[in-house]
C-alpha cells in the first residue's frame, strides 16, 4: 500500500513537474527554434497585413510582428494564414506560437475560450459601411436591411446588435474580412458592419464607399458585460493572443510591447499607414 501511494506521489510530482516545465519551455523553445509563428486570418487586409509579389509581408502588423520578435529575442517571424474562425483553437493546440491578426481582447475569449492576452496595441472601433452611390443616407434607411460582417469578431456582434434593436434586418457573416465587402458590391448586402482600418484600406483600394453616422464603438454580450466592466483594457483593443500554458512569453511580449511605447514606435508605425488618432493613446482605462 505505502509503495502504491509513493508511486502515485512520485507519479503526481513527474507530472507537475512536466507541466511546469512546459510552462517554462514556451519562451525558450522558440528561441531556441529561432522562429515565432502567429496564426493570422487577416493576410490581404490593409492596413493589418498583406503579402507583396516578392513573397514578403508589408502592413502594420507586420511591423509590430517583427518588432515584438526583436525585442523578445527570436530572430525571424512567420505567418500560419488560417480562417479567421481557426485562430483560437490552432493557438490551443500549438500549430502556432501566438495570434496576431486583429484580434479584440475580450473575457469571452480569454475565461470562455481559456486563451491570455496581450495589453492591446491598438484601437478599434466601427463603421456602417456602404457603397458611394446607395440610397442609404441615415441609420433610419437601414430598417429591413441586409448588414454584412465577419463571423466571431466585435463586428459582428454589433451588426446584430443593429438586427436585434430592430434597426436592421439580418446580418450575413463571412469567414474572412474582404467578403462582406464583395457581397455589398454585388448587392447581396446592403451596408457592411467594420472596423475604421479595414474601411480605410478599402476606400483606398476603390474608392467607392462612405461611412454611414457616427462611429459604433464596441459593447460587450450581456452575459460578459460584468466581467468587461472589470476588465484593465478598453473594448475593442486588438492584441496578441498566447496559450495560457505560456505566460514567460506572455509577459514577454507585454515587456516589448511597453518598449514600443515608451520609445514611440507603436505611434510611428501606426501613423506609417494612417490609422493613428488621439483615442489610440490610451488602450488601458
Amino acid at each position: 500500500m505505502k509503495m502504491a501511494m509513493k508511486l502515485t506521489a512520485l507519479a503526481t510530482l513527474a507530472m507537475l513537474s512536466a507541466v511546469s516545465g512546459a510552462r517554462a519551455d514556451c519562451l525558450a523553445d522558440i528561441k531556441k527554434a529561432g522562429v515565432i509563428t502567429a496564426g493570422n486570418g487577416l493576410l490581404g487586409t490593409k492596413p493589418f497585413v498583406w503579402k507583396n509579389e516578392d513573397g514578403t509581408y508589408g502592413g502594420m502588423e507586420w511591423e509590430i510582428f517583427q518588432e515584438i520578435g526583436k525585442r523578445i529575442g527570436v530572430p525571424k517571424q512567420d505567418y500560419v494564414v488560417t480562417e479567421w474562425t481557426s485562430l483560437i483553437p490552432g493557438l490551443k493546440v500549438g500549430r502556432w506560437d501566438i495570434i496576431l491578426s486583429g484580434m479584440a481582447v475580450t473575457q469571452e475569449r480569454m475565461q470562455g475560450a481559456g486563451i491570455s492576452f496581450s495589453n492591446p496595441y491598438f484601437l478599434l472601433y466601427d463603421y456602417v459601411i456602404v457603397t458611394k452611390d446607395s440610397p442609404i443616407k441615415t441609420f433610419d434607411d437601414l430598417k429591413g436591411k441586409t448588414l454584412a460582417s465577419t463571423l466571431g469578431t466585435l463586428d459582428s456582434l454589433n451588426a446584430h446588435v443593429l438586427v436585434d434593436a430592430g434597426k436592421a434586418g439580418k446580418v450575413l457573416d463571412f469567414n474572412d474580412f474582404g467578403a462582406p465587402f464583395s457581397a455589398l458590391r454585388n448587392g447581396q448586402a446592403d451596408a457592411v458592419v467594420m472596423d475604421q482600418a479595414t474601411l480605410l484600406a478599402q476606400q483606398e483600394q476603390l474608392g467607392d464607399l462612405r461611412a454611414l453616422g457616427d462611429p459604433i464603438y464596441y459593447t460587450s454580450k450581456p452575459e460578459w458585460a460584468e466581467a468587461e466592466a472589470k476588465a484593465p483594457y478598453i473594448l475593442g483593443g486588438t492584441a496578441v493572443g498566447v496559450r495560457k500554458e505560456c505566460p514567460e512569453l506572455l509577459a514577454a511580449i507585454n515587456e516589448a510591447l511597453a518598449s514600443m511605447e515608451a520609445d514611440g514606435t507603436r505611434k510611428a508605425i501606426l501613423s506609417k499607414y494612417g490609422v493613428w488618432a488621439a483615442h489610440q493613446e490610451k488602450t488601458m482605462k
